[in-house]
């Protein structure tokens, strides 16, 4: 397999994909053509989103899934995947109402290589229960591709609003660890990524990452191998 799970599409002020493109374009060597699904999108209509994404990565042609035939068929034979993000919850109903889950998952499992950012990371992890985003639809199951074998938080911050009461993101993370103590969650920030090749996974990017699991909180290291967390069980 060949991941690439950003935790964002944009790091600070800076221009839309800017931060990502250093490693999205290696990611993508030898690539020129990109499927691209859009169903994270809500209030940004799914053409849009396509020709925003073009307009970010000239270098590559960027095909839309919603334009093609038989989406199903175009995944099984495109030479890559690329979710932006948006409503984690609306891009895996559209999966699911679509049948492509499967189809997703066999194709990254063949080798075409795979970019996601925000729910489209997110998605790519045993289940979406660690997304941010709020369930404005109900998919048939929050059960995602599983394409790696953890949880995954991105947009992960340690800032808490002055004067605001509710929980902090550690806080909720907390929660799901208390009601599933064997399920890892790595919590990476704008700018990072995960890199899976195969049995390796490692953090990319300039900041720090952060695992709970099991009832611990443990800061990990750009550059770390965290290849460990693709077994199984542990």
């Amino acid at each position: 397999m060949n991941l690439l799970m950003l935790s964002s599409s944009r790091e600070g002020q800076s221009a839309y994909l800017q931060s990502a493109r250093e490693m999205i374009l290696p990611h993508l060597q030898g690539v020129e053509q990109i499927l691209f699904v859009p169903f994270a999108g809500v209030t940004l209509d799914w053409d849009s989103y396509t020709d925003k994404v073009q307009r970010a990565l000239p270098e590559f042609e960027i095909l839309g899934l919603h334009r093609t035939e038989r989406p199903a068929d175009a995944i099984r034979q495109g030479s890559s995947i690329m979710v932006g993000g948006g409503n984690t919850f609306n891009l895996l109903n559209e999966l699911y109402r679509q049948q492509l889950l499967e189809p997703v998952r066999q194709a990254v499992h063949s080798g075409i290589p795979y970019v996601g950012w925000s729910a489209g990371a997110n998605i790519c992890g045993d289940s979406i229960r660690t997304t941010n985003d709020m369930p404005i639809v109900q998919p048939p199951s929050f059960a995602a591709l599983k394409l790696v074998p953890f949880q995954i938080n991105p947009h992960y911050t340690d800032y808490q609003v002055p004067g605001h009461n509710g929980e902090t993101r550690a806080d909720r993370l907390a929660e799901f660890m208390v009601l599933n103590p064997a399920m890892p969650v790595l919590a990476i920030r704008e700018g990072s990524a995960l890199k899976r090749e195969d049995d390796k996974l490692h953090l990319l990017g300039t900041h720090p990452a952060l695992i709970f699991a099991a009832g611990h909180q443990t800061s990990i290291q750009p550059g770390t191998d965290l290849s460990d967390y693709l077994e199984e069980s542990r």
